[in-house]
């Protein structure tokens, strides 16, 4: 039977639960009891389900499924990863102190957008939670959203954006963020939809998005009397109600955890590149078009940064290239400086090489999370920081860019808070406090003595057991120690009459008799305690280390920025020598000209001496290029290179060509490729309509539009006729520049109609019934296909090769491969048009025809022939 007060004590301990969890309704609560972090009630039976551990359940029947602390870290993932959030509720008491029921409190919600932990999340890449917000109360009514708010709280960026209509899907894309906050009530908006298979989506009230308050919540956040120390203003309100909802979240969640946040920066979307989802999709910017692929992004072509502050900034640069030429240029001073100066380049590199993350480090420490190994990490690479200051003064030409004495001046040698740390902290601190060791020997008596006193007990108790054998004259007196007595000096029984009188006996066994004195007692309490004092001094040591790392947070992340930049733009100099790349002219104007332009992916697969480069121009008279050529010829790869190079270019990097000429481009659209939607309801076909839509409603005068093979997923009539009115709106309404690759060459007589069109074609050379890939790029268009050719090369059966040659040289020829007239026999008074049936099929002549026949015309004038003429139309009209 159970006790009564222990009863009292589980019924207690439920309602605390019970108390906790209706503040945390919409999380898995980790309820901590000892030694295990418990699950109850519903929360029990999904941890069990989601985490493949065991359901049991109470005396008293209620649900129970736990972990073990020890464990925890493990199974938080498993929760996050299926789309969880979690509450950590811990003991926050000593139990051997509590009166009652322990004190538990909530101390962080774990969601995927709110992580801190180290090694959760890639270091390469950004961690968003993302909030949404619309502008006005139709605005909110339609689902519209004009303002966005997103923070990385690993490193404590914060960004606000106010969308310009239809923004949503790239912003969205371009963050593809772990948590999306919205207003509740509000009917989300459709843009949001794709990203909800891997987005947490929560709901918050709409009062929490509105600007007034919002803004007074950020001032005093931030410390400051109003938003206009930030940069902010008046057009900027939907984005600050939706950071004003965004900050009041993460303090609910992350207690504490917010000192860190940088000031939050205002990014105008006429400030860079549009690259929509699928732009970035079809040129494998930085995720493969196939899962799991190595080798095939951009990223992984150009990246050669050394430190994950880098890594993340050249993802971002990439993602969101700039649209100001001022800007753009530069940066391309900044890599062109390191690209002249390989020595200087190599000294700057080699003293970044070790640099751990500062940014999600120091954002740790400023948390009060930072364990010894990671504040470890931090002075080692603080004390690399005046190498990379001697490297970048020694480079040459420096002054050439105004980017790199920006970054210079704003790189802060941290010198304080390194020498504090490498004096407290031990030269090699561990994984965690609790191992102990963490502060260096020296830099506190107190703890110095409480060590001496713990690691000279052997020596004590040598010298103790000598001491006392002296006085005693027992010869094998001996010192022991076990966990029931604690210390003992242990006499046999045959030298019990020696025994001094201050000797207090406190064991018997059968050989001897175990002794204590008051000098043995006296050092057993501080030898027990000494771990103990050891452990709590080492704490109050260490936060204070941490806490001086996080007062300077401010510092350390301005530093990591600086570092970052430094890496990228050495990174894409190392890049550009070793690939030889060259500078890009970027400027204002709308041409765009690249003499031997390669692709930058495909020429490390394949080999530089391999890879056939192109020359490429556009230009006002020029706007539009028709691409013809035969499969496996490479269209889709020169339209790619195309995008690529201009992405290079206006993120600030070289680009691999002889020359490039690039006027600023806004919006980069590549539809390339075929795919479905399935889960949505979209066909192939309703999928590349969906994507050409989007382009020619987007797009503007100042865009770049890459189409391959628009319309071939109906019949060859309509496509035609499809990719024939995208293409004339391409040209004559927008106006923009537009290279499209087809198989319709019906397209080849659009010059003829376009003004600003022209035909090319990749060229390749026939060889009996073989043919070679020339993969140039040269003027003029080409009426053949060679599907077939390429069919052969892909392996298909001889006799299938055959049969389709005979096939398509009937179809040329008759446009009917089985003979006869058309199932019902067709339209008797429609005659052929493309020439006889066969004699089994007789079609009657039609009379017009047989008349004209006839005619003799080499003996008609000119008037009786215009008069038979006009006499022939009548009759045909008459017949029809």
């Amino acid at each position: 039977m159970t006790p009564p007060a222990a009863t009292d004590r589980n019924s207690a301990m439920m309602k605390q639960w019970a108390d906790i969890k209706a503040r945390h309704p919409a999380a898995l609560l980790w309820f901590r009891v000892g030694d295990f972090y418990e699950m109850f009630h519903d929360d029990a039976r999904t941890g069990a389900r989601v985490l493949d551990i065991a359901l049991t359940s109470r005396g008293d029947g209620v649900p129970l499924a736990g972990v073990p602390v020890r464990a925890a870290a493990e199974y938080l993932r498993q929760a996050l990863a299926a789309g969880h959030r979690v509450a950590i509720c811990e003991q926050v008491e000593d139990p051997k102190l509590a009166k009652g029921i322990v004190r538990r409190e909530v101390v962080q919600t774990i969601t995927p957008g709110a992580l801190l932990e180290d090694g959760w999340i890639p270091g390469t890449r950004n961690n968003w939670i993302v909030a949404l917000a619309g502008g006005s109360a139709e605005g909110r009514r339609l689902g519209a959203v004009s303002g966005l708010a997103a923070i990385d709280l690993s490193t404590g960026e914060f960004v606000l954006e106010v969308l310009d209509p239809g923004a949503l899907n790239e912003a969205l894309a371009r963050l593809s963020p772990a948590e999306l906050l919205l207003p509740a009530d509000e009917e989300r908006p459709s843009a949001v939809a794709p990203a909800w298979p891997t987005a947490l989506v929560t709901s918050r009230a709409q009062w929490e998005f509105d600007p007034a308050l919002a803004a007074d919540d950020l001032a005093r956040h931030f410390g400051l009397l109003s938003l206009d120390g930030l940069g902010l203003t008046p057009a900027d309100a939907p984005a600050i109600g939706a950071a004003g909802a965004l900050i009041r979240y993460l303090a609910e969640i992350q207690p504490g955890g917010l000192c860190h946040l940088a000031r939050p920066r205002a990014r105008h979307t006429d400030g860079h590149l549009w690259l929509d989802e699928m732009t970035r999709r079809n040129l494998e910017l930085v995720e493969p078009l196939r899962a799991g692929a190595r080798g095939t992004t951009l990223l992984e072509a150009i990246d050669c940064t050394l430190t994950p502050m880098g890594a993340r900034l050249l993802r971002q640069w990439m993602l969101s290239p700039l649209r100001d030429s001022d800007a753009i240029a530069g940066r391309l001073d900044a890599v062109e400086v390191c690209a002249r100066d390989g020595r200087g380049r190599g000294r700057l590199r080699e003293a970044l090489d070790g640099i751990r993350d500062l940014e999600r480090l120091g954002g740790r420490a400023a948390a009060g999370r930072a364990t010894p190994r990671e504040l470890g990490a931090l002075r080692d690479s603080f004390e690399r920081l005046p190498d990379v200051l001697e490297a970048l003064a020694a480079l040459a030409d420096r002054a050439r860019s105004a980017a790199l004495a920006e970054s210079e001046a704003a790189l802060d040698p941290l010198s304080d808070v390194t020498t504090e740390l490498h004096a407290g902290l031990a030269e090699r601190p561990p994984a965690a406090l609790a191992d102990g060791g963490a502060i260096r020997s020296g830099y506190d008596t107190e703890l110095d003595e409480l060590r001496e006193l713990r690691d000279g007990g052997k020596r004590y108790i040598a010298a103790l057991q000598q001491r006392e054998r002296e006085r005693t004259g027992i010869p094998s007196l001996k010192v022991g120690f076990n966990k029931v007595f604690g210390y003992y000096l242990e006499i046999t029984h045959a030298h019990t009459s020696r025994v001094p009188p201050d000797y207090e006996r406190r064991q018997t066994l059968a050989g001897a008799e175990r002794y204590v004195t008051p000098e043995l007692k006296s050092y057993e309490a501080k030898v027990l305690g000494a771990e103990e004092r050891i452990a709590a001094r080492e704490e109050r040591i260490f936060g204070a280390l941490r806490a001086s790392v996080g007062q300077a947070i401010g510092r350390i992340q301005a530093t990591a920025g600086a570092l970052a930049r430094l890496d990228v733009w050495s990174g894409l100099a190392e890049t550009a020598v070793a690939h030889r790349y060259v500078r890009p002219s970027v400027g204002p104007g709308f041409g765009l000209s690249l003499r031997q332009c390669r692709h930058p992916v495909i020429e490390r697969l394949v080999g530089r001496e391999r890879f056939i480069p192109n020359d490429v121009r556009f230009a006002e008279a020029e706007r539009v290029l028709l691409v013809t050529g035969p499969n496996m010829a490479g269209k889709s790869t020169i339209l790619r290179q195309i995008g690529l190079v201009v992405v290079l270019a206006q993120l600030g990097s070289f680009v691999p060509a002889e020359a490039a000429d690039i006027g600023v481009v806004d919006r980069l659209f590549t539809r390339v490729g075929a795919s479905d939607d399935l889960a949505r309801g979209q066909s192939t076909f309703m999928v590349e309509m969906s994507e050409t839509s989007a382009i020619l409603h987007d797009a503007t005068p100042r865009s770049l539009v890459l189409l391959d093979e628009i319309g071939r997923g109906t019949s060859t009539y309509d496509g035609v006729a499809i990719a024939w009115a995208v293409t004339e709106h391409l040209h004559d309404q927008i106006g923009c520049k537009t290279m499209f690759a087809t198989h319709y060459h019906e397209l080849m007589q659009l010059p003829e109609r376009l003004e600003h069109a022209r035909n090319l074609n990749v060229v390749v050379r026939e060889s009996g019934d073989s043919v070679v890939f020339l993969h140039r790029l040269e003027p003029g268009g080409t009426d053949r296909s060679y599907g077939i050719h390429v069919a052969q090369l892909a392996g298909l059966p001889a006799t299938v090769v055959q049969r389709a040659r005979e096939v398509l040289g009937t179809l040329e020829g008759n446009h009917r491969v089985v003979p006869g007239a058309p199932p019902g026999g067709g339209d008797p008074g429609q005659f052929a048009l493309f020439g006889p049936m066969e004699a089994s099929h007789p079609v009657p002549p039609h009379p017009v025809v047989e008349e004209i026949r006839g005619l003799d015309l080499d003996g008609m004038t000119p008037r009786e022939a215009l008069l038979r003429l006009a006499e022939l139309q009548r009759r045909a009209g008459d017949v029809a």
